[in-house]
């Protein structure tokens, strides 16, 4: 598993600051840097994906990080993924799998 994560991604989470004038803003922070696996889904990873949520393109799976969140983002390279499911693989803290969504056409600018 270790040799496949050779993906560099960026977590994000959403945090709430006040501007200039006072005014509350949703602002992206960076949380870690960590090596990843990135793949799309495969035909059949896709349909059984699909009926829960029609939207899922990706897997990420990264070392386990505590309190990783699908509020969090995703970013690779010039592409930003919302996480739509994490998975804590088998359950042993040692993985954790995410199912993405991709934004098209968007940044967290």
């Amino acid at each position: 598993m270790i040799g496949n994560l050779r993906h560099r991604i960026t977590l994000q989470k959403p945090v709430i600051i006040k501007d200039s004038i006072g005014q509350e803003v949703e602002e992206w922070r960076e949380v870690a840097t960590v090596w990843a696996s990135v793949e799309p889904l495969s035909g059949k990873e896709y349909f059984n994906a699909q009926q829960v949520n029609s939207e899922i393109s990706n897997k990420i799976i990264i070392r386990y990080i505590n309190d990783l969140s699908s509020q969090w983002v995703v970013q690779f390279g010039d592409r930003i993924f919302n996480i739509l499911s994490v998975i804590n693989f088998e359950e042993r803290n040692i993985y954790l799998q995410l199912l993405c969504s991709e934004k098209v056409g968007l940044t967290n600018d």
